[in-house]
């Protein structure tokens, strides 16, 4: 649970300091900032855990084909799940777009279920299902229902939507599947440590291949923007670090529920700094986000 509370904490700051670069750099570039921004410090945090860390100090664990699959299998369908969000946003609204993509959590129990064998209890699904329903109450449009039913017009939007949602889920799913590999005889840390680099390794090679194809002015561009990006890159790898420890210890379906307490954190920011007050609905929403974490934490 702290390492779940330190990667949402961590993820909000990555965030913050995303939105000024992605205003000047773009979406996807703005997200190959956050890999390749960050490798240096997942870099350090492996070579760290593996002399420092659990096990015959300077041995790497065993990886085999079946990690590389489902580590693949996280890191290409995290990038893809930033292109589909990008594609339904295009389609009609952002919130809108956002609200559809929440659906990640409950995917995240289905595909868990189905590819890994880790099926959630009562008590976990419930507070799945009333975290999802509250977050869908925080990314409602001005329109409320009314505008989320006219979205369900535009197909394109609905499906962009879901399918963001499955990506994130999968990609959380195929780092999961990827700590299983290694067994027990790996410490969680580790496991977690070497997770990171190589998604991150695999992410700034393709996403960054791509963009270079497509917008060969990008480099400089992002290597202009190099202070604002170091902030992103550091606290983004801090929170993957996290994130691929906390995966390495329990089911991503927890693991994802517990994280939507970042949901808390960016209300918290928006209260405190930006004096916002919150809707009816709104209010509804963060209470039963809260009774979905500590549904999670009960149930732990």
């Amino acid at each position: 649970m702290p390492l779940t509370l330190w990667a949402a904490l961590a993820q909000t700051a990555r965030n913050a300091a995303q939105r000024s670069l992605t205003a000047e750099l773009g979406t996807l570039a703005a997200t190959l900032v956050r890999f390749l921004y960050g490798l240096p410090l997942a870099t350090a945090w492996v070579v760290g855990v593996t002399w420092l860390g659990g096990g015959a100090p300077g041995r790497m664990p065993d990886f085999s084909g079946a990690y590389a699959g489902w580590l693949a299998m996280g890191a290409l369908t995290q990038v893809g799940a930033t292109a589909f969000l990008l594609l339904a946003m295009k389609e009609r609204n952002f919130v809108l777009a956002v609200a559809y993509s929440k659906t990640e959590v409950l995917q995240v129990a289905l595909f868990s279920a189905v590819l890994l064998q880790e099926l959630p209890g009562p008590l976990a699904l419930g507070a799945m299902l009333a975290a999802t329903a509250g977050v869908v109450l925080l990314s409602l449009p001005p329109g409320g229902w009314r505008a989320l039913r006219a979205g369900q017009a535009n197909g394109r939007l609905v499906g962009y939507g879901l399918a963001s949602g499955a990506c994130f889920a999968l990609a959380s799913v195929g780092f999961r599947g990827a700590s299983l590999t290694l067994g027990d005889a790996v410490a969680p840390w580790v496991a977690g440590a070497w997770g990171v680099f190589w998604a991150q390794l695999l992410q700034s090679v393709v996403l960054g291949g791509w963009l270079l194809a497509r917008q060969p002015g990008v480099a400089g561009a992002i290597a202009r923007a190099w202070r604002m990006s170091v902030v992103a890159g550091s606290m983004g790898a801090v929170a993957s670090i996290a994130w691929f420890t906390a995966y390495a210890m329990r089911p991503a379906s927890d693991v994802r529920t517990l994280g939507l307490v970042e949901v808390l954190f960016s209300y918290v920011v928006s209260r405190r700094v930006f004096r916002e007050r919150l809707s009816r609905t709104e209010g509804m929403g963060l209470a039963l986000v809260v009774a979905g974490l500590v549904g999670i934490c009960a149930q732990w």
